[in-house]
């Protein structure tokens, strides 16, 4: 059983942009504490600021994933092609996000992407990919 976690813009800045929003730890940080936490699912990290490569791995993640935990940023709030791309594939697609968006600006309460996701998770910090993981892993081994 293999996930794959898309992150996008700007969080491969993790650590050192807005450290009191989004913590303290690094994306590679991130990536490691979620791979030591699944001994017995594999996951598989990408991170892209662009757009188009982050709906090429959406596009092609159906034929090798159970489920993507997508961390899309920005894009989350604007991006109609990343929304498309999901509603696409067949395998679900679980949207994460560090900080409570719900507390946030005005833009970033509004998700474009989160009626063709699986579901939503925000606020819990890198337990959030934890929990999205745990969902996908969940809604696999209850179907069969």
């Amino acid at each position: 059983m293999q996930v794959l976690v898309i992150n996008g813009p700007n969080l491969n800045l993790l650590g050192e942009r807005k450290p009191e929003i989004y913590g303290s730890l690094t994306l590679n940080e991130i990536n490691k504490y979620v791979e030591d936490y699944f001994k017995n699912t594999k996951i598989s990290f990408f991170q892209s600021n662009h757009e188009g490569e982050i709906i090429d791995k959406i596009h092609s993640a159906s034929q090798k994933f159970v489920g993507i935990v997508l961390n899309a940023g920005a894009f989350t709030h604007y991006s109609y092609a990343i929304r498309d791309a999901i509603e696409a594939i067949s395998i679900p697609v679980v949207e994460v996000h560090l900080s409570n968006v719900a507390k946030r600006e005005n833009f970033r309460q509004e998700s474009v992407i989160a009626p063709v996701c699986g579901g939503s998770i925000s606020g819990f910090g890198k337990y959030g990919y934890v929990l999205a993981i745990r969902a996908i892993v969940h809604r696999n081994s209850s179907r069969g």
